[in-house]
């Protein structure tokens, strides 16, 4: 079943308002759960993290920063 545009942005928001800080508080606690490392391998832990949360949501970020493709165009574009 595939999203419509605006569903897509809606959910994208909602995402972004709420899962993202959600997700950071997660990763943050995970890695507090372990004893402290060295720096880069906390800096690679956090980037890695920081990048596995957009690969399964890839497909509803596509796009959205785009016009809305379900709307017709206008053709007159000179006003």
């Amino acid at each position: 079943m595939a999203l419509s545009y605006k569903n897509r942005r809606r959910l994208s928001l909602l995402i972004l308002v709420l899962g993202l800080p959600a997700y950071i508080v997660l990763a943050v606690t995970l890695v507090n759960q372990i004893e402290r490392p060295t720096i880069w391998v906390e800096l690679l832990i956090y980037v890695g993290l920081g990048v596995l949360w957009a690969f399964p949501l890839k497909a509803v970020f596509k796009g959205i920063g785009q016009a809305n493709p379900d709307e017709p165009q206008d053709r007159d574009e000179t006003r």
